[in-house]
C-alpha cells in the first residue's frame, strides 16, 4: 500500500469536534500518510488544514469519504458525480441508494463501510 500514500481524501462533512466521527477520519488519514481534504459551509480551519467551502472548489481526489446525510448529499449531487473520485464511501448512516447508483453507473467504486474501521484494519 506504500504506493498509495500520498492519495488525496476529501472528508465532506469535516468537523473541527473531536468527537465526530469524520474528525476521527481526518486524523486517521492523516497518520496512515493520506492527504486529507476538508469540506464544511462554514469552517476556515481544523488541527491547521484549511477548510474548502464547497466540493466544487476541490480537484484531484481519490477517494470522497461521505459524513453528510443523505438529503444533504442529494443537494450535493452533480458536485459529487463530478469530482471525479475513483472510489466513493458511504460512512454509516449516510447511504444514498439513488447517489450509489449513479456514481457506479460513471464507474466509481462505492462501498457503504465505516472509514475508520476501513483504516484500522488495513482496507482502506
Amino acid at each position: 500500500m506504500e504506493s498509495m500514500q500520498s492519495e488525496r481524501v476529501l472528508v465532506l462533512g469535516a468537523s473541527d469536534n473531536p468527537e465526530r466521527y469524520s474528525h476521527k477520519a481526518m486524523i486517521m488519514l492523516q497518520q496512515h500518510g493520506y492527504t486529507p481534504v476538508l469540506v464544511h459551509p462554514r469552517i476556515e480551519c481544523i488541527n491547521g488544514i484549511p477548510v474548502h467551502h464547497s466540493l466544487a472548489e476541490v480537484q484531484d481526489i481519490d477517494t470522497l469519504t461521505v459524513y453528510v446525510n443523505p438529503q444533504l448529499s442529494d443537494k450535493m449531487k452533480d458536485e459529487i458525480l463530478n469530482l471525479g473520485a475513483k472510489r466513493v464511501i458511504f460512512n454509516p448512516g449516510t447511504e444514498n441508494e439513488s447517489l450509489k447508483e449513479e456514481l457506479i453507473k460513471k464507474g466509481v467504486e462505492v462501498e457503504y463501510a465505516c472509514t475508520l474501521v476501513l483504516l484500522s484494519t488495513g482496507q482502506f
